[in-house]
């Protein structure tokens, strides 16, 4: 019955580190789950996480609040209303469909096909630096790095300071965490944030004389009234912070995985066309953001559940990709899935990532020239990988590793 699940079990520390058998109790007994006094729903089930991002009118994506842990452990909301305004991933139709117009996936597409050798290059600098040094911390050497600075090319931002726009990405994702305490969540939410007048600059710049890249769409955007700037700048800044977290993580997440399993590296060193397949395994089984979150404007039911008006609901993006029922062998690598792109790691319907083609791009250049380099990736036994402590974001915040050179 779900109230013996309890409602701490969500924030728990070790369950925020190891989610998996977590999610696989809710898919056992609370496939739609009450988190007892809280107003928060979970989703769990990969049915019905798929039938709620259908249904957008009963699940808005306007964000309304946010989530912190309150001192008995539980999730509490703090509640802003409509004052974030919406924008790309929390906006409805038919203001979705506008916004995401103005970073048209067929530029993102082109973009990307120009940045491919800026990747390679970048990616083969990096690990001929690591592989000098041998023992590294892979997240600050590597995993880190080549988001931020794609995404910022692709974006089209001008003289980029990458730490500036990482610890900016980072706190972003921080306030959605939902592991803060309310006066922790407050500090970010309130702190002033010289990142955001930077891009407004680069905003503003861009007006004067928009290019042929994502931040000359949306400044094109901007002077036609399609957006307003607000919104202009909130898409930007969307872009920067889910861009840099997700390629992040799932670097991270795929390295950890390779480390762990020397059968499965030397498998894709002999078989490099693999490579692909095996990163939507590692973000299938380590999805980068864990859930996202939804509004609910009326009463509604979803599983027999009836949810009311004013609910929050989290769609588990995370224990979808593992569930059973829609996958068979749900916990382990498998590279020969019918469809390896079926999970919903960069989310699914309407709000699909539009940066998924970024990743997966990154994703292949970096593993393909990691594995074509070494003779083996372990991880280093004195000190053992950690994670960001967070309910949104499946990121390594500390990754050491051996590089052992070919």
């Amino acid at each position: 019955m779900t109230h013996q699940i309890p409602g701490t079990m969500l924030l728990d520390p070790q369950v925020i580190d190891d989610p998996y058998p977590f999610y696989r109790r809710l898919h056992a007994e609370a496939p739609v789950w009450q988190v007892p006094g809280a107003g928060v729903f979970t989703v769990s089930t990969f049915e019905l996480v798929a039938e709620a991002v259908g249904r957008v009118d009963a699940f808005s994506s306007n964000m309304k609040n946010l989530l912190y842990r309150d001192d008995a452990g539980l999730p509490a909301r703090f509640h802003f209303g409509d004052a974030g305004g919406q924008a790309l991933a929390t906006a409805d139709p038919p203001l979705h469909a506008i916004h995401r117009g103005a970073v048209f996936p067929e530029l993102v597409a082109k973009r990307m096909n120009e940045l491919e050798p800026d990747i390679v290059e970048l990616a083969d600098e990096l690990v001929t630096a690591a592989l000098k040094v041998g023992t590294v911390e892979f997240m600050t050497v590597i995993g880190n790095i080549v988001p931020m600075t794609m995404i910022s090319r692709l974006i089209g931002f001008r003289d980029s300071n990458l730490d500036e726009l990482w610890n900016s990405a980072v706190n972003g994702t921080r306030m959605l965490g939902s592991t803060l305490s309310f006066d922790e969540l407050i500090e970010i939410a309130t702190s002033g944030d010289s990142v955001r007048a930077w891009i407004a600059d680069q905003l503003c710049a861009a007006r004067k004389d928009p290019g042929e890249d994502l931040l000359g769409a949306v400044a094109r955007s901007v002077n036609d009234d399609v957006v307003s700037e607000h919104e202009g700048m909130t898409i930007l800044t969307t872009l920067l912070s889910a861009g840099g977290e997700t390629t992040t993580s799932l670097l991270g997440n795929a390295v950890r995985i390779l480390a762990d399993n020397p059968e499965l590296q030397e498998h894709l060193r002999q078989n490099p066309g693999q490579i692909p397949t095996f990163a939507e395994e590692a973000l299938r089984l380590e999805s980068p953001f864990r859930y996202l979150m939804r509004s609910v404007p009326e009463d509604t039911t979803l599983g027999s559940v009836e949810i009311p008006a004013d609910s929050t609901v989290l769609l588990l993006w995370g224990a979808a990709n593992r569930d059973a029922a829609e996958f068979e062998r749900p916990d382990e690598i498998d590279l020969g899935r019918r469809v390896p792109r079926r999970h919903v790691a960069f989310g699914r319907g309407i709000h699909t990532c539009v940066g998924a083609p970024l990743a997966r791009l990154e994703a292949r250049i970096v593993l393909t020239i990691l594995l074509q380099r070494t003779t083996n990736i372990t991880l280093e036994p004195q000190h053992r990988p950690s994670w960001v402590t967070s309910l949104l974001v499946r990121r390594h915040l500390e990754l050491p590793v051996r590089l052992h050179v070919r």
